[in-house]
C-alpha cells in the first residue's frame, strides 16, 4: 500500500501531524516505538493550553483518539531504516515490514541522557523528571535536587528555586558549562544549595522519590531527602537513520527550513529533533507538526499527486 503520508514518531508532534494530515484526507500511517514519546517521562502536564493539568497518558490518550478518529493508522514498531527510491517515493522499514509514502514526517524527538543509576528508571514518572518546565511546578514548596553543570542544569535550578523551598544543585565537578552570568544567579539564591565534585549515587524511594544518596570527592557517601530529581545531562538526538537524506547541525538534530522541509524533497521533520527547536516544549512541537503537515500537503497538491482537500482547517 502507498500510503500519502508516514509520520515516524508517535508523540504529541507525530500524532498532531497525524490529525492534520487526515483532515486534509491524506492515507496516513504513524509508525513509533513508544506511543507518547518523551511525554510518557513526565507525570502531570500544566503548561499546555486549554488544560489546568492533565496527565501524561490521557494527554497523549486523547491526541491518540482523535487522530485515529479521523482516520489514521497507527503502529507501534521501530523505524530502522529510510531510503527515497527513484521514483520519489519512501520505503520505510519498520522491523520485518516495509511501508510506501509519498512524503515523511520526522517527529522521533530527543532523548534525555540517562544518568544511569539505581532507582533511576523504576522512579521516573514517579519525582525523577527530564523537564523542569514541564514538572517543575508540582513541586511547590518541596524539596528537589537538580543533576548538572550545563546551562539547561542552572537554568531548571533558577527556575525552581521559585517554585521549591529547597534546590540542590549537584555536579560530578567544578567545572560548570553555564553562562557566567546564570551561575552568578544560581550563586546568588539564597534556597538553592550547590554540591559541586558531587556524584549521584543512586536514587531511592518505594512508590516515589524519597532521597538520594551520593559520594563526595573524598569518598564519602551521604544522602539527602528530596521530593524531586531532575536530571539535566542533556539529550540526545538519534538522526543516524536519516543522516544521508537530511543536514545536521552540530547536536546532530535535523535542519528544517520554516516549512519544516529538509534537503530533500517529501522529506520534513517537526519537534526536539529539528533545529528550529531552542525550546523543547510540547506546544513547541505540535505547532511544527502542523506545519510539516500541511507543508506535505502543499508538497503533494503541487505535484497532482493528491485531490485537494475539502476538509475546513
Amino acid at each position: 500500500m502507498l500510503y500519502d503520508i508516514i509520520i515516524i514518531g508517535s508523540g504529541p508532534a507525530g500524532l498532531t501531524a497525524a490529525i492534520f494530515s487526515t483532515r486534509r484526507e491524506m492515507k496516513t500511517l504513524v509508525i513509533g516505538k513508544e506511543l507518547g514519546g518523551q511525554v510518557v517521562w513526565a507525570s502531570e502536564i500544566e503548561n499546555y493550553p486549554g488544560f489546568k493539568s492533565i496527565s501524561n497518558f490521557e494527554f497523549i490518550e486523547r491526541l491518540h483518539d482523535q487522530a485515529l478518529s479521523f482516520g489514521a493508522e497507527i503502529k507501534t514498531a521501530e523505524v530502522v531504516r529510510l531510503e527515497k527510491l527513484a521514483d520519489e517515493t519512501f520505503k520505510v522499514y519498520a522491523g520485518k515490514e516495509e511501508f510506501l509514502a509519498k512524503t515523511v514526517v520526522l517527529t522521533i524527538g530527543l532523548s534525555p541522557r540517562r544518568l544511569a543509576v539505581a532507582g533511576e528508571i523504576e522512579l521516573s514518572g514517579h519525582g525523577v523528571s527530564y523537564c523542569a518546565n514541564c514538572d517543575g511546578p508540582l513541586y511547590k514548596g518541596k524539596i528537589v535536587a537538580v543533576i548538572g553543570g550545563g546551562n539547561s542544569a542552572f537554568d531548571s535550578a533558577e527556575m525552581l528555586s521559585k517554585i521549591a523551598d529547597q534546590v540542590y544543585l549537584i555536579h560530578r565537578n567544578q567545572n560548570f558549562k553555564a553562562f557566567e552570568s546564570l551561575i552568578t544567579e544560581v550563586k546568588e539564591r539564597k534556597n538553592i544549595t550547590i554540591l559541586a565534585d558531587t556524584v549521584v549515587k543512586e536514587i531511592v524511594g518505594d512508590s516515589k522519590v524519597e532521597k538520594i544518596v551520593y559520594e563526595t570527592i573524598d569518598g564519602k557517601t551521604n544522602e539527602v531527602s528530596v521530593d524531586g530529581v531532575f536530571i539535566e545531562i542533556g539529550r540526545i538526538a538519534h538522526t543516524d537513520l536519516v543522516a544521508d537524506l537530511v543536514d545536521r547541525d552540530d547536536r546532530l538534530q535535523i535542519v528544517v527550513n520554516n516549512l519544516m522541509e529538509t534537503k530533500t524533497s517529501g522529506l520534513f521533520a517537526a519537534g526536539d529533533v529539528t533545529d528550529k527547536s531552542e525550546y523543547k516544549q510540547i506546544t513547541v512541537a505540535v505547532g511544527q507538526a502542523t506545519t510539516a503537515a500541511l507543508s506535505a500537503y502543499k508538497y503533494l497538491q503541487t505535484r497532482n499527486q493528491i485531490k485537494k482537500s475539502t476538509t475546513a482547517y
